[in-house]
């Protein structure tokens, strides 16, 4: 069950280096189109087959990434502009679980998910190792987070759910 839960493995903090921040920013541009690759011309039933037993379905992952990386949007944009702030945690199995989950096309969280990251990415172009050096407070982890960290923990999370779909479509031959 990890090879399934974690495809590409979980999240290991780096240093920070030119070329692993140069790694993260390009994993952060191009998502939105990795992810709209891994749907590619899948059906209702595909999209709504979990990637995993007992796991979210596709169109889940693709609302949850949407949400989460909102939220991660966000958390930078306090982290560089406040000392120390704490963040907002979510609880994201019952934001995937919401009504607009199940009713919206997924197509419009990938059209969120485009838009955000082009933002996500303007904000970040030119950013400072000391910019990534600022802090937040993660009130649920009880410590605190530099934004290099987060930026970290992002652009792999970003790969790792594209990883479960296009796992799923490897498995099921789609």
């Amino acid at each position: 069950m990890e090879d399934l839960s974690y495809p590409i493995g979980r999240f290991v903090p780096q240093p920070y280096s030119d070329k692993e921040l140069k790694e993260r920013l390009m994993a952060i541009m191009f998502l939105p189109k990795e992810l709209e690759n891994a749907i590619q011309n899948l059906d209702e039933y595909q999209i709504e087959t979990p990637y995993r037993p007992d796991g979210w379905t596709v169109k889940q992952l693709i609302n949850h990434i949407a949400d989460s990386h909102m939220n991660a949007f966000i958390r930078f944009k306090l982290g560089l502009t406040e000392e120390n702030p704490t963040i907002k945690t979510y609880n994201q199995d019952a934001w995937v679980n919401l009504n607009d989950t199940k009713i919206v096309p997924i197509n419009v969280s990938i059209t969120l998910v485009h838009a955000l990251h082009a933002r996500w990415a303007a904000l970040l172009n030119g950013i400072s190792s000391a910019d990534l050096e600022r802090i937040v407070f993660h009130p649920e982890q009880k410590k605190e987070i530099t934004l290099w960290h987060m930026l970290g923990l992002y652009a792999w999370h970003g790969k790792h759910h594209v990883k479960h779909i296009t796992a799923l479509r490897e498995r099921m031959k789609w």
